[in-house]
Parts: structure tokens; sequence; C-alpha cells
């Protein structure tokens, strides 16, 4: 069993950034592949980001060369560094994990999942 609790959200600017975190429970935080899916207003769930176990990363399109996700396995937590943020990026992120698909972009592909912590950006 993963236990996930993120956190770091809040109200920023359009062109700001937010750091999220998301810290694992467990001892096997490293065989984990990580992800992080978004939630805006009367929309569907969608995939933001994910780091493999092996430190392999992928993104959405939408948030390409402007956020970073990244991990630390000594802390057990995962980052979504976000920069140049746009109105449309405001929604509830949620950190994910699973430990049997290391290329997982799928909801359904992952096994644990976060409480979800509010990302608003608006001026």
């Amino acid at each position: 069993q993963v236990q996930l609790v993120e956190s770091g959200g809040g109200l920023v600017q359009p062109g700001g950034s937010l750091r999220l975190s998301c810290a694992a429970s467990g001892r096997t935080f490293s065989r984990y592949t990580m992800g992080w899916f978004r939630q805006a207003p009367g929309k569907e769930r969608e995939f933001v980001a994910r780091i493999s176990w092996s430190g392999g990363t992928y993104y959405a399109d939408s948030v390409k060369g402007r956020f970073t996700i990244s991990r630390d396995n000594v802390k057990n937590t995962v980052y979504l560094q976000m920069n140049s943020l746009k109105p449309e990026d405001t929604a509830v992120y949620y950190c994910a994990a699973t430990a049997f698909k290391q290329a997982a972009v799928r909801r359904d592909e992952y096994d644990y999942w976060g409480q979800g912590t509010q990302v608003t950006v608006s001026s």
C-alpha cells in the first residue's frame, strides 16, 4: 500500500511559477512510476507528466517545455515544477503511482492516488 500526499498548490498570476510536491509512504518508492494528472471543473482528469523508476520522463503536449517532473528517492518525493503558468492550467492536480507500468500515461494504469491540490492561475 502506498499513500500519497500532495502539497504546494495555490493562487498564482499568469506567467508565474509553482512547485508541487508529492510525498509517498512505503519503502519501495524508487520502484514506482510516478505521475501527475489534473482535473479542471467540468472536465475529465488528464495526464500531465510522469517519471519512471529509471528516471525517464514524459509530458503532455500542453505542458511540454513549461513543466518539469523530478523525483528524490531518498525523500520519497516527486515534484512538479510549473513555469510560465497560464489560466488554462487551473485545475486540481493529483499525484499517482504504479509499480507495474514504467511508461504509464492513462488513469487506469495507476494504482494509487493522492487527494489533490488546487492550482489557480488568475490575475
